[in-house]
């Protein structure tokens, strides 16, 4: 997989110095260096840009790599909800949006993010594509959040569903999240409510259309 991706990233990813700067000024502030792959971050600007969606919730900031792929997507018309566990990466975040461009059309909600959905829920949001990348054990309740959430057709991608490869191969080194994704991988696939595929580009990611019930 780290092959194959650094070839990706490679041949389909020019130099992008603002995205470097972000990874840095994650480093330099101490945070664990778990971004989204450059290539991941390409494919959620492209899947933003062909959904053409204008509302967006993603779950885990981090710094704002993906915050800031998600808005690329969007450009000067869209939205973006983050919620953030920690308020000094929520803070790092937005002025790395920023800096980006899209300071003013980010919103941090910060605290445990089961707690931010809920509210989001009892103010009747709703969201046309949703980014999963944060604590993986809460991936399930994330995910039936996001579908309470979801407007007709909505997209719902989550990162690390491999757990670099070990979901597939009980040669590689587990992870402590391994079962969780395999679980997690297994109910999106046989969600009622999902039409989902696993795209193995970064750590991968699995990308689910939304189909409300009748």
């Amino acid at each position: 997989m780290d092959k194959i991706n650094s070839y990706i990233d490679s041949v389909f990813l020019p130099q992008d110095i603002l995205l470097e700067e972000v990874l840095l000024s994650i480093t330099e502030n101490g945070i664990r260096p778990i971004s989204v792959s450059p290539s991941s971050g390409k494919f959620l600007t492209m899947l933003v840009s062909l959904l053409e969606a204008k509302n967006i919730l993603e779950i885990g900031a981090l710094g704002g790599y993906s915050g800031i792929c998600l808005a690329r997507g969007f450009g000067k018309t869209g939205k973006l909800t983050s919620l953030e566990l920690e308020e000094s990466y929520a803070n790092l975040a937005h002025k790395n949006l920023a800096k980006a461009g899209f300071g003013n059309q980010v919103t941090y909600m910060t605290g445990p993010a089961l707690e931010s959905l809920q509210q989001l829920a009892e103010d009747n949001k709703k969201f046309d594509f949703f980014f999963i990348d944060a604590d993986k054990d809460n991936y399930e309740n994330y995910l039936n959040e996001c579908i309470r959430l979801a407007q007709n057709g909505a997209l719902i991608v989550a990162d690390n569903v491999l757990a670099n490869g070990s979901v597939a191969d009980e040669h590689a080194e587990s992870k402590r999240y391994t079962e969780s994704m395999k679980k997690f991988n297994e109910i999106v696939a046989g969600h009622p409510q999902l039409e989902s595929i696993l795209i193995p580009i970064g750590d991968g990611m699995t990308v689910s259309k939304v189909k409300k019930e009748e």
